[in-house]
C-alpha cells in the first residue's frame, strides 16, 4: 500500500467501533506473519528496536534507526503500521521531521509521549514528565508538519504512575484538544481504570498489553467490552523469540548438536513460503530467458532495398 492509503485505512479502522489488535513486529518477516494471521495492524516498538540493538529503552536509539526499521516493516505488509516515536527525537522542529520521515517511510501513524528526554520504559519507576504546555507543542508540531492529513498522531501520556489517574485524564483531554487523533494511556492498572479513562476522554483509546508490567493482562474480549479502540502487544514476539534463542543455545552447548531442536523449528519449506521464494524465482527465470523478437525481412522489402 502507499503511505496515504495505509494511513487512511488506519484512520477508517479507528472509527469502526471494534477493537484493533496490533502485535509488535520484531522484524519484517514477523510482520508478514501478523498479516497472514489476520490481525488489524502492525506495531513497531521502541523498546524492541532498542533491545534488538542490545540497548536499554532509555532514548538511546536514533531517529534514523527507528525510521529504517519502520520502513523495512511497512514495505512487506498491507496492514497499517503504528510506530513508537518516543519523545519525538528533539524539539518541535525535530518532531516535525520525525513525522515527515515516518510518513514517507510508509507507516500509518506514530505516537509521541509526554516524558522528558531521556525517557524510560513506561512500566518502570523514575519517569519524569514535561509540562502540559510542552507536550501540546509536541502535538501541534506533529499535526502541523504531517505531509498526509490522514497520518494518525497518537499522544501517549505516562502521567498515571507519576501524577495519578485524574491528571492523566486531564492531560489526555488537553492532548485531544491540541489535535491528537488517538490517546495512548500508558500503565493503567486494571479494568476499572480503563473504564474510567474511556468514559472521560472523547477520543479513540489505545491500551498496552505488555507482559510483566503494571497493567493487568486482559483478553481482547474484555478490552472490546470496555470500549478500547486499539490494543498493542509490543514486546510479546520479541520475548518469545529470545526465550527460544536462549534455550536453543543452551541445548547446543549441552548436547553438542541441534538435533533435539528440529521439531520446534520453522522448516525450510515454511520459510520459503513466507518470503515467496517461488515467486522471486519465477520472476527471475522469466526475465533471464527473455529475448528480443526479431523481424525477418520479406522478399518484397529485400527487392525494395535493391
Amino acid at each position: 500500500m502507499t503511505p496515504t492509503s495505509a494511513a487512511a485505512d488506519f484512520r477508517a479502522k479507528l472509527t469502526s467501533g471494534r477493537l484493533l489488535r496490533f502485535p509488535g513486529a520484531i522484524n519484517p518477516l514477523s510482520a508478514v506473519l501478523i498479516e497472514e494471521l489476520r490481525f488489524d495492524g502492525v506495531y513497531v516498538s521502541g523498546a524492541v528496536v532498542a533491545a534488538d540493538l542490545a540497548l536499554p529503552d532509555i532514548g538511546l536509539t536514533t531517529l534514523t534507526e527507528v525510521v529504517n526499521r519502520a520502513e523495512q516493516i511497512a514495505r512487506v505488509t498491507r496492514l497499517p503500521v503504528l510506530v513508537d516515536a518516543d519523545t519525538g527525537f528533539g524539539g518541535p522542529v525535530n518532531i516535525a521531521r520525525t513525522v515527515q520521515l515516518l510518513t514517507r517511510a510508509g507507516v500509518a501513524g506514530c505516537h509521541i509521549e509526554d516524558q522528558q528526554h531521556p525517557k524510560r520504559c513506561g512500566h518502570l519507576e523514575g519517569k519524569t514528565l514535561v509540562t502540559v504546555t510542552e507536550m501540546l507543542q509536541r502535538i501541534r508540531a506533529a499535526v502541523t508538519a504531517r505531509p498526509d492529513p490522514d497520518f494518525v498522531i497518537c499522544a501517549r501520556t505516562d502521567a498515571r504512575t507519576v501524577e495519578g489517574l485524574d491528571a492523566a485524564i486531564d492531560r489526555a483531554k488537553a492532548y485531544v484538544d491540541a489535535g491528537a487523533d488517538l490517546i495512548f494511556a500508558e500503565a493503567l492498572a486494571d479494568e476499572a481504570e480503563i473504564a474510567r479513562f474511556r468514559a472521560a476522554v472523547d477520543a479513540p483509546l489505545l491500551i498496552n498489553m505488555t507482559e510483566f508490567g503494571r497493567t493487568t493482562l486482559l483478553p481482547a474480549s474484555t478490552l472490546a467490552t470496555l470500549g478500547v479502540n486499539v490494543v498493542i502487544y509490543p514486546v510479546t514476539l520479541f520475548r518469545v523469540a529470545m526465550g527460544a534463542v536462549e534455550r536453543a543455545l543452551a541445548t547446543i552447548a549441552a548436547e553438542g548438536t541441534q538435533m533435539s531442536l528440529l521439531e520446534g523449528m520453522q522448516t525450510r519449506q515454511r520459510l520459503y513460503e513466507l518470503v515467496r521464494y517461488r515467486d522471486y524465482a519465477a520472476f527471475d527465470a522469466d526475465i533471464y530467458t527473455f529475448t528480443t523478437p526479431t523481424t525477418t525481412p520479406t522478399a518484397e522489402s529485400d527487392s525494395d532495398d535493391q
